[in-house]
């Protein structure tokens, strides 16, 4: 009996070989698949809101109004300069002013400007004149008139009628005339003031301190009271 010759011996174990290649891969296949867990899912709870604190609205400081000043009460006020050469009136209305500065002979000057709440007044006038003055208790004004390179300190009181600043214009025998007067505190005679003929100064006449009445060169005039 002859031996199964070296080509079936290796075909044999060929055949073997492959068998249990197969077998290893089955084998392998399995124990992967049993070996996976499957992972558990995420729970997907909702997350909790965020619970809105609703802070208290900052509460507003009202600042208390700045109470105003009110303006100087209208009024007139005369008197002289502190060295008795000149007079000196002043006219309020409303927050505004107007005045009057003679000596009664040659100079003069007329000024105007504002009045602040606290009672002070810068005026200002022709050729640089200018007034500085302050209303005091509303009884008087006390200040100065820088006029023509000279300074007059004055104080003019609380005026009464028929004491005031009065003026009066008109052509008179073809002139233009305009006159200003200062009527002192008292009965209305204490008066001192300058007609302008043309521009030329000179001492004027008294005024009829009721009715403002005046003559100036042969022709009646009425002087008013002057006001802002």
């Amino acid at each position: 009996m002859k031996r199964p010759g070296p080509v079936l011996t290796l075909l044999a174990g060929l055949v073997l070989g492959l068998f249990l290649l197969s077998l290893n891969a089955t084998t392998g296949t399995k124990s992967a698949s049993s070996s996976q867990v499957e992972a558990p899912a995420a729970s997907t709870s909702p997350s909790p809101k965020a619970s809105a604190t609703s802070s208290p609205s900052p509460t507003k400081t009202t600042a208390s109004p700045t109470p105003s000043k009110s303006a100087p009460p209208n009024a007139d006020y005369a008197g002289r300069t502190d060295d008795d050469s000149s007079a000196i009136a002043v006219s309020l209305r409303n927050g505004k002013a107007i005045a009057y500065f003679c000596d009664g002979h040659d100079k003069e000057s007329w000024l105007k400007g504002d009045v602040k709440d606290d009672g002070t007044m810068k005026l200002t006038g022709k050729n640089g004149s200018e007034l500085n003055g302050t209303l005091q208790e509303g009884k008087r004004i006390r200040g100065t008139v820088d006029l023509e390179g000279q300074r007059y300190g004055f104080t003019a009181d609380k005026a009464v009628k028929p004491s005031g600043l009065y003026r009066a214009t008109a052509t008179v025998r073809g002139a233009q005339v305009d006159g200003g007067w200062v009527v002192l505190p008292g009965d209305g005679r204490d008066q001192v003031g300058i007609v302008n003929r043309d521009g030329e100064p000179s001492a004027a006449p008294d005024i009829d301190p009721e009715t403002g009445a005046v003559t100036i060169d042969g022709e009646q005039l009425t002087a008013e009271p002057v006001t802002p």
